[in-house]
């Protein structure tokens, strides 16, 4: 079951005492904090949680599912999040 940007901050409201929309303030304000840090080439990196970063695919030749019709698929900057130590350790408990 996936967690909505609402879920997330009515937990993390109740956790830091504080209210919902201050929580979503909070969480609006991190990602495009992110998106603009990893626009700009940047890596934002949160000790034993993880890395955000960006990864450059090459062109590469692909099919259309429905066709099979051979097209050229174009290179782009992919967003990436590596999981920290910390992380991987309290998923794998």
């Amino acid at each position: 079951m996936a967690t909505g940007k609402a879920d997330l901050a009515k937990a993390i409201s109740q956790k830091v005492g504080t209210t919902q929309k201050q929580a979503t303030e909070f969480i609006n304000s991190f990602v495009e904090t992110v998106e603009e840090r990893l626009s700009k080439g940047e890596k934002v990196q949160l000790v034993g949680f993880g890395t955000f970063m960006t990864r450059k695919r090459e062109s590469r030749d692909g099919r259309k599912p429905g066709t099979g019709e051979k097209i050229k698929i174009p290179a782009s900057t992919v967003p990436v999040f590596k999981a920290g130590k910390s992380l991987k350790e309290k998923i794998n408990k």
